[in-house]
């Protein structure tokens, strides 16, 4: 762990990983009560990453994601009992019930959903890079993807274009070991994804994504290399998930003494740790933190229970924007509260201001690669 932090930011990271591991606990637990239907991945074991990242960007960069996206919303500051009614298919949630547990999108926040076909969410990140980029606005984006999506063709077409046209995108593979049950090992002639950017000319790294602080910072230099006009990273977070794939994976693949041997990794009380031997906080600060944690997720599910469900009507609604029809942030329909919703430029015009297709120079017969300044 990095030596000096503010007291302040330890205990944000803190609390918001265990925001996570409470809120996914219960979601597990309402699963089985038959309150969340269809499919439900956890986030439990990788919460270092969504809370690292989330304190390393700023609130106006986009977050893009895969089906496990219960965590990156609430990092982000998405309304906890509303990401709870979401799940439990109620008419409160940020999509009426309609997107479900893979479906998680919270504008208001940045947070531009999760996708459910593996690997469809990366050249839409390259998408929301290539519109900041255009607009000047300097936001980046962060595309978050499992291991086995690093195997999908569209990742390396995407990797591609972000490279030949510098995008503002860091796409981070966080590996967790396994491909719903397939170790990544077993199917990956280079398993190790970071190594995969040389193909692209792109800067990679690798993170512990167990260690909050080390992915904060890794992350923190990762996007101002983005916004100074540098081009894309490929970002690796080593980390592992402590249940299945899905609440329907019994996880047969793993051995228990492979899980329990990770779970001394745990970052939550790995950091808890941390911050106690160095005099940062004190045990019953973290107390404090945990009881009002527990409490804020109770009550979270106690709204998704005394939520109503959608109305059949509901399914033929939000399809389409009509011309004049008013866009209603969805904490202002559920709360009542004034929402500052995103704008971007407009009024402009708007056009490319790079060379879309830069030659690469030619020595000797073959292209040059440019070196990371």
């Amino acid at each position: 762990m990095a030596p000096a932090y503010p007291k302040d930011l330890v205990l944000r990271f803190f609390r918001s990983m265990y925001l996570i591991r409470r809120f996914e606990e219960r979601a597990a637990q309402a699963y089985g009560q038959g309150k969340i239907n269809g499919f439900c991945h956890l986030y439990i074991g990788q919460e270092a990453v969504a809370v690292g990242v989330n304190e390393a960007v700023q609130p106006r960069d986009y977050l893009i994601t895969a089906y496990r996206d219960h965590g990156y919303a609430l990092a982000r500051g998405a309304d906890v009992g509303m990401v709870m009614a979401e799940l439990f298919g109620r008419g409160t949630g940020y999509s009426k019930g309609k997107g479900g547990s893979m479906h998680i999108y919270d504008i208001e926040h940045n947070v531009l959903g999760g996708y459910g076909i593996v690997g469809g969410q990366i050249p839409l990140a390259a998408g929301t890079a290539f519109a900041a980029r255009y607009r000047n606005d300097d936001r980046i984006t962060v595309c978050y993807f499992g291991d086995a999506a690093a195997n999908q063709g569209s990742f390396h077409e995407t990797l591609n274009m972000a490279a030949k046209w510098s995008l503002p995108v860091i796409f981070l593979c966080e590996n967790n070991r396994y491909g719903m049950g397939t170790a990544m090992t077993r199917v990956s002639a280079v398993a190790k994804v970071a190594r995969r950017a040389v193909a692209y000319d792109m800067r990679a790294e690798s993170v512990d994504g167990h260690d909050v602080l080390k992915v904060y910072e890794t992350v923190k230099d990762c996007a101002a290399w983005c916004r100074s006009g540098k081009g894309p990273v490929l970002l690796e977070a080593d980390t592992y998930r402590y249940r299945g794939h899905s609440m329907s994976d019994a996880a047969t693949y793993r051995s228990k003494e492979e899980v329990e041997a990770e779970r001394k990794s745990d970052p939550i009380p790995r950091l808890r740790a941390w911050a106690v031997s160095a005099q940062l906080a004190t045990e019953a600060e973290f107390d404090a933190l945990e009881a009002e944690v527990k409490a804020t997720v109770d009550e979270a599910v106690k709204f998704a229970d005394a939520s109503p469900e959608p109305p059949v009507e509901e399914l033929w609604t939000d399809h389409l924007v009509e011309p004049g029809e008013r866009d209603v942030p969805p904490r202002e329909r559920v709360r009542g509260v004034k929402v500052d919703w995103p704008r971007y430029p407009s009024g402009q015009e708007l056009r490319v201001k790079w060379d879309l297709e830069p030659r690469i120079p030619v020595q000797d017969g073959e292209p040059h690669l440019k070196k990371p300044a």
